[in-house]
């Protein structure tokens, strides 16, 4: 005999990601703030990993563009990125991120010590599946 599973909503599952988003949000930002960064600059770093123009950058961290000025103002004085005019058009500015950056963030991620034991607690299977899913819903959220 099999037992029906509840229904699970929409709003169930909006409910569950959010959660978790949170939960990652905060151990993502207390780890930042232990690296003297906000958590806004710190996940700007994890966004100019490759050349990001100014504007778009703003588009990735959702804010203003205004906003991204001073952030990346903050992350070039500490050495972590760099601003430069981009080839085809001076007036577009460009940030890539530093060695510096790089090794910055890679501690950052490392010192998540609460996302590292809940996702190292996923076997191998559980751990393909959460990639796949994430693979195939960020696409039509970022549309």
């Amino acid at each position: 005999m099999t037992t029906a599973t509840p229904d699970i909503t929409t709003t169930d599952l909006m409910d569950a990601v959010a959660a978790v988003s949170s939960a990652f949000f905060v151990d993502f930002a207390g780890a930042a703030g232990r690296h003297g960064l906000s958590s806004s600059q710190a996940k700007a770093l994890g966004v100019v990993t490759e050349a990001v123009p100014m504007r778009a950058l703003a588009g990735r961290l959702g804010c203003d563009a205004s906003n991204v000025t001073g952030i990346v103002d903050r992350l070039e004085g500490l050495g972590f990125a760099r601003r430069e005019a981009a080839a085809t058009d001076r007036r577009v500015k460009i940030v890539t991120i530093t060695d510096a950056g790089r090794e910055v963030l890679l501690r950052i991620r490392a010192d998540m010590g609460r996302a590292h034991r809940a996702l190292e607690s996923l076997d191998g299977e559980q751990r393909a599946a959460l990639l796949a899913m994430c693979a195939q819903l960020l696409p039509l959220l970022e549309a």
